[in-house]
């Protein structure tokens, strides 16, 4: 496809939205991101997440992986306890010894980067600008609910789980669904809390799930602890109810977790700042992903539960993968063909290994007892295949091969084999039978919930 003078509209200034305009400003496209936040709200968002090693592998595409690991800290195990203080096993984050590993950074942090080096690259950002309809000719047109129009090439939805875009080119596409917890996180000075570097603590307690590691000294001052809470609930918090006082919700936490073992209620009680409490929601796929000149990318076509980890990581692969696409085919339609045809089948297959383990509530007295007498066991097994989640966290898109369907299909082609196998490896030799997936889905499905972050907050 011709370089020159293609503009890019992208909507969405979030954490996908400046890595697709990163990545477009790659190929030569003039880009502009559109977001309906005013400038710099969409830094104030979330607390913390991790990106993991695949994820910073695309961003060095991107040319931003240096200042997101400086900018985080390296995350490589997770410890797990009871309610009792009883400690039940470790496991790694990610693939032993992988380089690069996971990383853990505020969100806010993240988005800075991007946003600086975006900026850095070219590309444009114009707020308070909220979608009301897409149109297509010739070129594509965002009509804003102020009046306003931009018109383009190609229209990328980079906008998130509620994506606008997605509503606009699939009226009929299925919302985003609750999973049944809610997330609160905060950081925690001054907690003299013995926990090795590069380690997460998730605490099965006895009414809520929580989650803490220790940000590494800076200057001999020591690090906060970064921690998380995720309050199971059978419906959504309203609006009203997300917005309570600060005071009502570290009380309930507080009272979640005052009969449990460990740091939980002083890290709640001396969080910095307002704490602030959100749904999770999940969107296992669009049903629709492309129409003409227009593309989802992120969370927008594809938002896994907090379990896959790969949130941030994902939307990453995504903006590569659509530059990639729109640098080598020889029309829109095609490159967007040719993206979605490239990341479904990897997207979908996250989101279904994520799901696997998800569990909408806290186990009952006995889950409990049975949880905690054979997950040290499960734990170990875990520990021992987790090089088998290498197709997970060591994904690599190879920036110089050409993503045209003629010359990238061979490529393509051993990807699919690849993950056929690789699923079929998934299948837990010896604990697929009934029990064995009865104890998995009990032991891991709420650790491995909320042990992905991107998304979380």
């Amino acid at each position: 496809m011709e370089r020159n003078k293609r503009r890019a509209l992208v909507i969405g200034g979030g954490l996908a939205g400046p890595m697709v305009g990163l990545a477009l400003r790659k190929i030569g496209l003039e880009v502009t991101i559109f977001d309906e936040r005013e400038a710099g709200a969409a830094s104030l968002e979330g607390a913390w997440l991790t990106v993991a090693g695949n994820g910073l592998a695309a961003m060095r595409i991107l040319g931003v992986e240096a200042a997101v690991r400086a900018a985080g800290f390296p995350s490589e195990a997770v410890e797990l306890a009871s309610g009792s203080g009883a400690v039940l096993g470790r496991v790694p984050l990610g693939v032993p010894g992988a380089d690069p590993p996971t990383h853990t950074l505020t969100r806010a942090a993240l988005h800075a980067v991007l946003v600086d080096a975006a900026r850095a690259a070219g590309v444009a950002f114009v707020h308070r600008r909220c979608l009301v309809r897409i149109e297509e000719g010739d070129e594509v047109t965002a009509h804003f609910s102020d009046g306003t129009q931009a018109s383009g090439d190609l229209l990328v939805g980079a906008d998130g789980i509620f994506s606008a875009v997605r509503r606009v080119i699939d009226p009929d596409a299925k919302p985003p669904h609750y999973n049944g917890l809610g997330n609160v996180g905060g950081f925690t000075p001054g907690a003299d809390l013995r926990l090795p570097e590069g380690t997460y603590r998730m605490v099965f307690g006895k009414r809520g799930f929580f989650g803490f590691t220790v940000a590494p000294s800076r200057n001999g001052v020591p690090g906060d602890v970064w921690w998380f809470a995720n309050p199971p609930r059978e419906a959504a918090l309203s609006r009203a109810e997300l917005a309570r006082p600060d005071a009502v919700l570290r009380e309930e936490l507080v009272q979640m977790f005052a009969d449990d073992v460990g740091p939980m209620v002083p890290l709640i009680r001396g969080a910095r700042g307002a704490l602030v409490a959100t749904n999770q929601h999940a969107l296992p796929t669009a049903h629709r992903w492309t129409k003409g000149r227009v593309v989802l990318v992120g969370d927008a076509a594809h938002a896994a539960s907090p379990s896959s980890g790969q949130g941030a990581s994902l939307a990453a692969e995504d903006a590569v993968e659509l530059a990639r696409c729109v640098r080598d085919c020889p029309s829109i339609e095609q490159a967007f063909a040719r993206f979605e045809t490239l990341r479904r089948p990897r997207a979908e297959r996250i989101i279904a290994h994520a799901a696997r383990y998800e569990s909408r509530k806290a186990p009952g007295p006995i889950g409990v007892l049975v949880r905690d007498r054979l997950l040290p066991f499960v734990l170990a097994r875990t520990a021992k295949d987790a090089a088998g989640l290498a197709w997970l966290h060591e994904h690599r898109i190879d920036w110089d091969a050409s993503a045209s369907p003629l010359e990238g299909d061979d490529m393509h082609d051993r990807e699919e084999k690849d993950t056929k196998l690789a699923m079929l490896a998934m299948g837990w030799s010896g604990w697929g039978s009934p029990v064995g997936l009865a104890i998995l889905l009990t032991s891991l499905g709420f650790l491995l919930m909320c042990v992905g972050h991107s998304g979380l907050f």
